[in-house]
């Protein structure tokens, strides 16, 4: 929206730096009064010659001196000669090369683009322009300026360039008059403007607090936020109450609003559990095909597997393992039944079951599948069972459409070819993506999830693991015993005594479980920097770069993941003359930086130095920056064994990674963690939180801050409580079963 601390300055595009087609995301060198500037932002496609206004604020950059972050952008085209001829040449009507472009600006000079929209038949004067050629270019020339005239109105509204950008992808030439009717079609999720973002311009317009567009779309707004916060549905009560509260409107007539949105099939409305809930379409479908999957494939007889003990019993010789009582109830299980899961705590033994199911399956000659939700967790799963293992989205063959949302090449009528499919971690897994794979699995084809109930659930809607696990509908074995090697640890005995919802042994210096009491949030985060910069390189000669992991349990605050990676880089990544930086929004990204993929990116290229290459990048991926080119737009980052390009418009995709949320954390390992726990936050500090923090360590892990705060999480063990709906799917699904003898 406007803002008045907003500047405007005016110029003519000298170059473009940088440019991509689908973010509209601009580099470029612009011509003004005061000289040349360099502009950035979201500005949609843009040409030499172009004239340009634009709102918003220089930045200081301490490398690349002044730039202008632009929001807004007013185009204009070229009045003069040399302009004309560089916006024509620069390829912006098809048809019209450098060698046409130049021929047509001699002879027509300041009047051409007049010409070119009005009088196209005039440019049959030019040698090798035809009379249809003539009107083909005219009519090209008309349909882009019709595109930088919706733009234009767009802008003058007050909807951002990058806003204006998608909605003109979106609605086409009708865009500014759409908008106009109903801004609030910018809040939704292809546009991506914020509700309160579409209301105050709506409010500009003259829109009253009361107008249904504005109901309808407070609704799925409170819809959508409460998606991100892992629910799939909400009760149809609460959904009112929120949004009434949210748009100060008490009296307003939700119902009639809730049934135009279920007509128009943006809500589904459902009984769950005898009440009435709002679902998202997305959710509800999700859901309800997870739970019809699933019922079927508990029903399907499995294909029978003979002499199961003596196919364990050998497996025991082959390998030297004994295996314990409920270990060889899971592996039992798993050549018995079509479906089933594995859950348990460190130490008790889930890698050595997995294994040998893994061998027993490929004893019997079926293809198995290994997969994980994450880059890091797949890459694990690989380490510990000596075997590929794909993320999810790999395996399924993911591509992205423009608007970033994945299609599975892998599906109902194109499913994989397995016999077996292993997920690990399955309660990083959210039920879109679930369902995805449930599609793409062929009938008969069996699946095993492995995962640790105990830790957090998945980032995005629904907790699988937990609704799979209800009253046992689904085949599940729990490893108990934490075997002698393990016990050893105290991070594993600590592990399972938070889980109990016991305080865990904080004053034994002894072992590989430590911490430092400190009085206050600064201390605390000092004493985190300390850890990392000087005192465990120094005991453990460990790399503060490769070796530690701080976590956090937030983003916010003085031990939060923002104010801690500043920290961490001034101390560990100073500023250096012979150091590359670059400035993208609030964050230096410098030549050194420890930084983290925080989306899947199947379509980035990676080298190694063999020479391999190949595509993806996933998130959880961490990397060191190798080298930041301006010239070339570029940042250079290594993870592990490959090095990849990253365009400047990417860096979204990127966040600094001396400090990560607990929550990006799940499906890694480090060989040491140091979690600051000071302040008591009641919306992040959950026993499961704390669990999950913990089990990432392997070798050393060291807890700063406040023993209150620790115990306040062991104690506080409401597990992020969701609004899902899929263990109420399955429970109907098997009683119509029942019900009906199918």
């Amino acid at each position: 929206m406007e803002n008045n601390e907003f500047e405007i300055i005016e110029g003519t595009v000298e170059e473009i730096v940088f440019q991509n087609d689908q973010t509209g995301y601009n580099v470029l060198e612009v011509e003004t009064n005061e000289g040349l500037l360099t502009v950035v932002g979201e500005l949609g496609r843009v040409y030499e010659g172009e004239r340009l206004k634009l709102s918003g604020k220089f930045v200081s950059h301490q490398t690349y001196g002044t730039q202008f972050r632009a929001e807004f952008c007013e185009r204009s085209l070229p009045e003069d000669a040399d302009n004309i001829y560089k916006y024509l040449a620069s390829g912006i009507v098809k048809g019209i090369g450098s060698k046409t472009a130049s021929a047509i600006v001699n002879h027509f000079g300041n009047s051409t683009l007049n010409v070119i929209e009005n009088e196209p038949h005039k440019l049959k004067a030019i040698k090798g322009i035809s009379e249809a050629r003539a009107e083909d270019i005219g009519r090209e020339f008309k349909r882009i300026f019709g595109s930088r005239s919706v733009m234009k109105a767009l802008s003058e509204i007050g909807v951002g360039a990058g806003e204006s950008v998608r909605a003109y992808k979106k609605f086409g030439d009708r865009a500014a008059e759409l908008v106009r009717q109903n801004p609030y079609l910018l809040c939704g999720e292809e546009i991506g403007l914020s509700f309160e973002g579409a209301d105050e311009l709506a409010l500009k317009l003259g829109f009253l607090e009361d107008n249904p567009d504005r109901i309808r779309a407070g609704l799925l707004h409170v819809m959508r936020h409460n998606a991100k916060n892992g629910h799939t549905y909400l009760p149809m009560q609460k959904l009112v109450d929120i949004t009434a509260g949210f748009l100060n409107l008490p009296d307003a007539d939700f119902e009639e609003n809730i049934e135009w949105l279920c007509l128009s099939n943006m809500l589904i409305e459902a009984e769950v559990d005898g009440k009435r809930a709002a679902f998202l379409p997305i959710y509800y479908i999700s859901e309800s095909y997870i739970a019809k999957r699933i019922v079927d494939m508990l029903q399907l007889e499995t294909e029978s597997i003979e002499n199961i003990d003596e196919l364990i019993e050998n497996e025991e010789k082959l390998t030297g393992i004994e295996y314990a009582r409920l270990q060889k109830t899971a592996i039992s299980q798993a050549l018995k039944q079509n479906i089933m899961i594995l859950t348990g705590g460190p130490g008790t033994g889930k890698t050595t079951t997995l294994n040998a199911m893994i061998s027993l399956f490929e004893r019997q000659n079926m293809r198995v599948l290994l997969a994980a939700p994450t880059g890091r967790a797949a890459q694990r799963m690989s380490e510990v069972t000596h075997r590929e293992a794909k993320t999810i989205h790999r395996m399924l063959e993911v591509t992205y459409s423009e608007n970033d949302i994945p299609n599975f090449q892998k599906n109902q009528d194109n499913p994989l070819k397995a016999d077996v499919v292993i997920i690990d971690e399955i309660s990083m897994v959210d039920v879109i993506l679930f369902s995805s794979l449930l599609k793409a699995m062929p009938k008969g084809c069996r699946l095993i999830m492995v995962g640790d109930s105990d830790q957090l659930p998945s980032v995005g809607a629904g907790r699988i693991l937990r609704d799979l696990s209800v009253d046992d509908i689904v085949p599940i074995v729990r490893l108990t015993e934490v075997f002698r090697q393990a016990a050893r640890s105290l991070i594993v005995t600590n592990a399972h005594l938070i889980v109990k919802g016991e305080l865990p042994e904080l004053t034994n210096k002894q072992n590989d479980f430590f911490f430092i009491k400190r009085e206050n949030a600064q201390d605390t985060a000092d004493t985190v920097v300390n850890l990392l910069a000087k005192r465990l390189p120094k005991a453990y000669s460990f790399d503060a770069m490769r070796d530690i992991q701080v976590l956090c349990p937030g983003r916010k605050g003085e031990n939060g993941t923002f104010e801690l990676n500043a920290k961490l880089q001034s101390v560990l990544n100073p500023p250096d003359k012979n150091k590359n930086e670059f400035k993208f929004g609030a964050v230096t990204f410098r030549v050194g930086d420890r930084v983290m993929q925080i989306k899947n990116n199947y379509d980035i290229m990676w080298i190694k130095d063999s020479g391999e290459n190949g595509l993806g990048v996933y998130n959880g991926d961490i990397g060191i920056i190798k080298e930041v080119n301006r010239y070339s737009s570029l940042l250079r980052i290594r993870f592990d064994d490959r090095e990849v390009d990253y365009p400047f418009d990417l860096l979204s995709e990127l966040e600094h990674a001396y400090a990560v949320t607990v929550h990006k954390s799940q499906g890694s390992e480090y060989k040491a963690v140091v979690l600051p726990l000071y302040k008591y936050f009641d919306k992040l500090y959950f026993r499961n939180l704390l669990y999950t923090a913990v089990t990432r360590a392997k070798e050393i892990l060291v807890i700063v801050g406040d023993e209150q705060a620790v115990k306040k999480m062991v104690m506080n063990n409401r597990k992020t409580d969701r609004y899902t709906a899929l263990w109420f799917f399955l429970k109907e699904g098997i009683d119509e079963y029942e019900k009906f003898g199918f």
